[in-house]
């Protein structure tokens, strides 16, 4: 990163500037894209937006497990850069993009064959219609897996240089030619169902042809090199792991509480698995400007620790939570404004309208003191190479809170899908109490990424 007055910090206030405004663009756009989907799907009517909602529930474990498998690229090669140990940081990003690859198609071949099986497992007896949706949904979108793998991957290695413009302008090029194949194929075609899975499978094919395009030209800070530099090494490959299977487990058993919950859901009802469908998406995209702070802190950590510069690094952890709340409270007071205007535009019925609107205003209020020391503040932690306490949290907070409680909630009492956001909020509230005592303790600090 070039030179200037750091003041206080290590980086400039332009350089953050310029790491984070990409980070927040690409995540809002990718949720508008979301919204879009939703929406669009929707006016085909309540079985098609309850089927896509079911497989996106496990597409999003997917989607998570990759996007933390490339946290973990970024944690080991912000450190290497910080460390000015280049050839290194080239080594560990081919290991991930190998690593990325084999399991996205193993998991691509697996879901897809299973696909029936799975969704009749987890989502139990749903209406037949829903069923049919969600299969078609399903074996399309699991055939984008490895291109969805190669794109997170290659998209957190630029991030881990500090450049987050690149997989910005890709992200948005791939989501405008998504919106707009959902138009045609959804619309036009008569496609449904079946043409939004074929525009989200074309768009990430896209996504990962560019980005893998601009990381193997010379000149990158962090370059793939020649095809033939594609090798393993086991050393190499073991750091990554490390550092990187903990915050992939971490993630998807994240995703896979949703999807448990997300069966449960199932069980109450067309109206409810609609209701959730909005609620979720749009609780998604608030979230989501925040999450990119998180991405931004993965690197800016990362290369103050490759540096040794601990107390930065604990000052950029506080600066950068701060910034979370800012976000977190704007995005809650946008999101429960507009919320009444925006499910005028689905087929939702009047009872899950209403419903939608009363969960988004519940969860806004709470989620701003809760989120962002829940999930902003930990990628600090994970940076610094302590994944192990940050996915033993998560996995307890997950299944005691949002998975049981919930489950509880439902089934014992009468509040219906009021069960499954209360859960959510308790878990926000005990990642934040860990979390925070973790970050005072200092016993984070103590962790090594690089031998």
């Amino acid at each position: 990163m070039p030179s200037g007055e750091r003041g206080y910090f290590l980086f400039t206030k332009a350089q953050i500037k310029a790491l984070l405004i990409p980070l927040v663009i690409e995540q809002v756009l990718t949720g508008l894209m979301g919204v879009a989907d939703t929406l669009m799907v929707s006016n085909v009517g309540e079985a098609a937006i309850s089927g896509v909602s079911l497989v996106d529930a496990i597409n999003t474990l997917v989607v998570y497990f990759f996007s933390a498998l490339g946290a973990g690229g970024t944690i080991v090669c912000a450190q290497y850069i910080g460390h000015e140990e280049l050839n290194k940081a080239n080594l560990a990003s081919r290991q991930v993009l190998i690593a990325a690859l084999g399991l996205a198609l193993f998991l691509s071949v697996t879901l897809a064959s299973l696909r029936g099986p799975i969704l009749r497992l987890i989502f139990g007896s749903v209406e037949a219609d829903v069923l049919a949706a969600a299969d078609v949904y399903f074996l399309v979108t699991a055939l984008s897996y490895p291109f969805l793998g190669l794109y997170s991957v290659s998209a957190a290695l630029h991030r881990a240089t500090g450049n987050s413009k690149r997989p910005m302008i890709v992200a948005a090029v791939a989501d405008g030619v998504n919106i707009v194949g959902n138009a045609i194929l959804i619309f036009a075609c008569g496609l449904g169902v079946l043409g939004a899975a074929l525009s989200a499978l074309f768009s990430r094919i896209l996504c990962s042809v560019v980005m893998l395009y601009f990381q193997s030209r010379p000149g990158q800070v962090i370059t793939l090199g020649r095809l033939r530099d594609f090798r393993l090494d086991g050393a190499m490959m073991k750091r990554i792991i490390r550092i990187g299977l903990p915050t992939a487990v971490e993630n998807s058993m994240f995703q896979f509480g949703k999807l448990v919950v997300q069966s449960t859901v199932a069980s109450l009802g067309t109206t409810a698995i609609a209701a959730q469908a909005i609620v979720s998406t749009l609780e998604n995209f608030g979230s989501m400007p925040a999450m990119a702070i998180g991405t931004g802190l993965l690197t800016v950590v990362g290369q103050c620790l490759g540096r040794g510069q601990t107390e930065e690094a604990k000052r950029y952890m506080t600066y950068f939570t701060k910034i979370s709340t800012g976000v977190i409270l704007l995005t809650s007071v946008l999101l429960s404004v507009s919320v009444p205007v925006v499910v005028r535009f689905t087929a939702l019925s009047a009872e899950g309208a209403r419903l939608a609107c009363q969960l988004i205003w519940f969860s806004s209020v709470l989620k701003v003191f809760t989120w962002p020391c829940a999930f902003t503040l930990p990628n600090g932690l994970r940076a610094s190479g302590d994944v192990s306490y940050t996915m033993w949290v998560s996995g307890i907070s997950m299944w005691v809170f949002r998975v049981a409680l919930s489950w509880f909630l439902c089934r014992a009492t009468s509040i219906g899908l009021w069960g499954v956001w209360i859960g959510w909020c308790v878990d926000w509230l005990f990642r934040e109490i860990c979390f925070v005592a973790r970050y005072r303790s200092d016993k984070w600090l103590g962790k090594k990424v690089l031998e």
